[in-house]
């Protein structure tokens, strides 16, 4: 077929009124819009259908000719074990690894030993310069940084060539234990010192994070996620501000990490917002040159079920494809197994594998932003952008995230929204395969490691009500 007659030929203009009105006759008479839109979390109307847009502005990862990197959360009490499932990550597939504390807000109840000594045994025979380091964010995130600083030191590790995040966000910490170390004047006037030698302009890794996840999992609408996220990075840029160092010099070692759900497209728009939302932040703080965001997606926990596990499966592999489709820079998937205690290694190997067949069977990585130009993903990503704005601004209104945390404001707002969204489930407005619908006759038994619940901290100087972080599911479980 000569392809010339594709190029050639005259396709009918979409009348978008016909096709309203052929619809509205297949309803028979039922609501168009109570049949075929819905709303997001945050009010947003989602439509049926959409058109195409033209001059779609691009808005992929921060290096799209690179795939996104396959990130394996590594959160065993015990350091040794962890070791040697860090060693087998690698090996098979995985390019980075996410080192997960005790105490932390993400840690789900287990977590690294929080000491040098288990930083040296879990990172032992590990090429750093290969892969990308994540340090996820912990109630001691400041000796983290000198932890690994401390093991690069005697191993000759050049630091220019490495990939790291040290993760290091004392709002994710406030939210999620209800607790900090140190007065808020006093991390205002410590941080940035204390930190400045990560902030050269020859070491290309994340210092600071703005981690929305806390949030997310407490049960945030997508706008308050990322209004939370914009908010924490404002008050990063003031931080540099108030030591009389240029924000220039800080936007690139600021980096981000968010939930993903299996609300695909909802899930793809979320990232493309978060970085017009990003360049639009540094922008008004006067960066004449805007660093491109580097974003760190995880699949939702909230979003994970006890009952019918491998349900979870599905719902994992939805959200990540959203995560490579919409541009994250990294990726880590939530074994299906986590609701019952820590993964074994078949489910991280099924984690592990769900990407692989992604990257590199799917091929997701190949195209730069597949969402561009699509009215569905666009509309969603421009009415995301508009929605956390306004969160943003409400933060800002209390005072910043740190502020409006040791108020209670935030997390009243947080609830409140949780609170909407498990009145819908309880209703049957929605609905969760495995659980509310379509449940195994039988449970079939689930294999985990038999590790110890690690508690939270609860010493600190500054205190909040902290988040609570209950899965969608557990309502419909406790009643049983």
């Amino acid at each position: 077929m000569d392809s010339s007659l594709i190029m050639e030929t005259e396709f009918a203009a979409i009348d978008r009124d016909i096709w309203v009105k052929l619809a509205q006759k297949a309803l028979k008479g039922a609501d168009f819009d109570e049949s075929l839109t819905s709303r997001t979390d945050d009010n947003i109307k989602i439509e049926p259908l959409y058109e195409r847009r033209r001059k779609a502005q691009l808005t992929p990862r921060k290096n799209p000719a690179q795939p996104w990197r396959i990130v394996q959360r590594i959160d065993d009490p015990d350091p040794a074990r962890a070791n040697k499932q860090l060693l087998e990550d690698l090996e098979n597939g995985a390019t980075g690894i996410a080192l997960v504390f005790e105490g932390a807000p993400n840690a789900f109840g287990y977590g690294l030993p929080s000491t040098r000594e288990a930083v040296d045994e879990v990172l032992y025979g590990v090429h750093l310069d290969m892969i990308h380091l994540r340090m996820d964010v912990h109630p001691r995130s400041r000796a983290c940084a000198d932890w690994f600083v401390d093991y690069m030191r005697p191993r000759d590790v050049n630091p220019k060539t490495l990939s790291f995040s040290l993760g290091i966000d004392p709002a994710a910490t406030l939210a999620g234990t209800g607790r900090l170390r140190m007065t808020l004047a006093a991390l205002k006037a410590s941080l940035p010192q204390s930190l400045s030698g990560f902030f050269s302009p020859d070491l290309p890794g994340i210092v600071l994070e703005a981690d929305g996840r806390v949030y997310h999992n407490a049960g945030a609408t997508e706008a308050q996620e990322l209004g939370a996220m914009l908010s924490i990075a404002a008050g990063h840029f003031r931080l540099f501000e108030e030591a009389r160092q240029p924000i220039v010099y800080a936007a690139p070692h600021l980096g981000f990490a968010l939930s993903l759900d299996q609300d695909q497209f909802l899930s793809i728009a979320k990232i493309r917002a978060l970085r017009r939302l990003w360049a639009r932040l540094q922008q008004i703080c006067g960066s004449v040159r805007p660093a491109p965001a580097v974003i760190h997606a995880e699949t939702s926990m909230r979003m994970m079920t006890k009952r019918d596990p491998e349900t979870n499966i599905l719902r994992t592999t939805i959200a990540a494809f959203a995560g490579a489709v919409g541009g994250a820079d990294s990726i880590a998937i939530l074994p299906h197994t986590i609701t019952h205690g820590l993964p074994d290694p078949f489910a991280r190997r099924l984690a592990r594998n769900t990407q692989l067949i992604l990257a590199d069977e799917s091929n997701l990585a190949f195209v730069a932003d597949p969402g561009c130009g699509s009215g569905a993903v666009e509309g969603l990503t421009e009415a995301l952008c508009k929605a956390a704005w306004k969160e943003f601004q409400a933060l800002e209104c209390d005072g910043g995230i740190l502020q409006s945390l040791v108020d209670g404001k935030f997390q009243a707002r947080i609830v409140e929204a949780r609170n909407r969204r498990a009145a819908e489930y309880a209703t049957g407005k929605r609905a969760i395969v495995g659980t509310t619908i379509f449940p195994p006759k039988k449970e079939r038994p689930v294999q985990v490691i038999d590790a110890p619940h690690m508690p939270l901290p609860t010493d600190g100087v500054v205190h909040c009500e902290p988040l609570s972080f209950p899965r969608i599911d557990e309502t419909f479980q406790a009643a049983e």
